[in-house]
């Protein structure tokens, strides 16, 4: 038998999803039978809005099946254009707008048009890990930057200041942030854009939970700068998940780079996604997606004082987004293994600290507050009897 051929290198830097394995496991106990309360996957629990499904439908029997350009459909970027414009009153050209394969596509175009082998990019810890893996894809190095609640688990200028380097290219932040749902003031972003440009670098802002803040007006980094990257989704606030659809604002001087860069990885982003987004911004979608904003901003009020009854320390009031990264270390010494117990005895799944960083990771726990206020309160139950 011939032996397999030595993975590539870069394999040495890509951890897995620790929290696959326990969803691998709460699957398990759903096939014996028992109920589990899924609260560890970042996916919202709605469905798709109708109005968007219809959309969808109605491009597959029109036949609009074949590939779209490169940036993606012209009517749907100049349709996130006239959102920019009508939601937070910035005008972002349409050719600004690139629409990608998820905002995991937008991410690796942004990567790649910034980093070179060597090169760097500095992230917060914890963060959503998939974007230092990316990093490391492009055989650059990922700076991982201890955060706290004394910054809202936010990166600061002066975190660009104290470790921006000759090989430092970029900086990454994500208002509102996974795990910790915190977000970016727009001083805090200009300030940070300031940094970076100072230094010959850019600034790249994840917004894919944007229109998820519940305790102030959404806002974009746009607003500060046409000089640095967004990226966004469909995923989260249009809950369109499985779609795969998102977008990237670029600068100017980049367009032709990415433009390059997206018709050789990607082609085009799916043309029936495209066509089912556009409606997205119709009166009565937006009119759901608030209602269901306001659904998710209820059991977020609701969850908080659940955990911090039954022991858990919430040390910055989340935000935005869907999740509440919650300090676990006055109920065990390791995350991975609270999150074990409390799967196998009370039948509820969570996230561990460990995939999201190393600062403090093993003393926190995410959860995902996409199941309705009853299923919370019926976690919490079974938790205080665990606990």
């Amino acid at each position: 038998m011939t032996p397999p051929s030595p993975l590539a290198s870069r394999l040495g830097f890509i951890a897995p999803f620790h929290v696959m394995s326990l969803l691998e496991q709460a699957r398990q106990l759903e096939q014996q039978g028992h109920d589990v309360i899924h609260m560890e996957i970042g996916e919202p629990d709605f469905g798709t809005p109708p109005a968007i499904i219809q959309a969808g439908m109605a491009a597959l029997q029109a036949g609009h099946t074949g590939y779209s350009p490169a940036l993606g459909l012209p009517a749907l970027r100049e349709a996130i254009a006239e959102d920019y414009a009508r939601r937070f009153g910035v005008q972002v050209p349409a050719r600004r707008i690139v629409i990608t394969a998820g905002a995991s596509g937008a991410l690796l175009l942004a990567l790649a048009a910034l980093v070179s082998p060597g090169k760097e990019v500095l992230l917060s810890d914890p963060a959503y890990p998939c974007n230092r893996h990316f990093v490391h894809l492009l055989e650059g190095r990922a700076v991982n930057l201890p955060v706290g609640p004394d910054s809202q688990y936010q990166l600061t200028a002066d975190h660009l200041a104290q470790h921006w380097s000759a090989d430092t290219v970029a900086a990454l932040v994500a208002t509102p942030s996974n795990p910790t749902g915190t977000l970016l003031s727009a001083e805090a972003l200009a300030a940070l854009n300031t940094a970076a440009l100072a230094r010959g670098g850019r600034l790249i802002v994840d917004e894919i939970y944007q229109g998820l803040v519940y305790d102030q007006a959404a806002h974009t980094a746009l607003a500060q700068s046409d000089q640095l990257f967004v990226i966004n989704s469909f995923s989260k606030y249009f809950q369109m998940t499985g779609w795969r659809l998102g977008w990237l604002v670029v600068p100017e001087a980049y367009l032709n780079a990415v433009n390059r860069l997206a018709q050789n990885i990607f082609i085009a982003a799916s043309t029936p996604a495209q066509h089912a987004a556009l409606a997205a911004f119709q009166p009565d979608t937006l009119s759901l997606l608030e209602q269901r904003r306001l659904e998710l901003k209820s059991r977020r009020d609701a969850l908080l004082p659940m955990l911090q009854q039954l022991g858990f320390r919430i040390n910055s009031q989340p935000q935005g987004a869907f999740y509440v990264y919650a300090d676990s270390s006055t109920l065990a010494g390791d995350c991975e293994a609270l999150s074990a117990r409390l799967l196998q005895q009370a039948h509820v799944a969570i996230t561990p600290g460990i995939d999201f960083g190393q600062h403090r990771a093993r003393e926190h726990v995410r959860f995902a507050y996409t199941v309705p206020v009853p299923r919370l309160e019926q976690m919490a139950e079974r938790l205080r009897k665990v606990l």
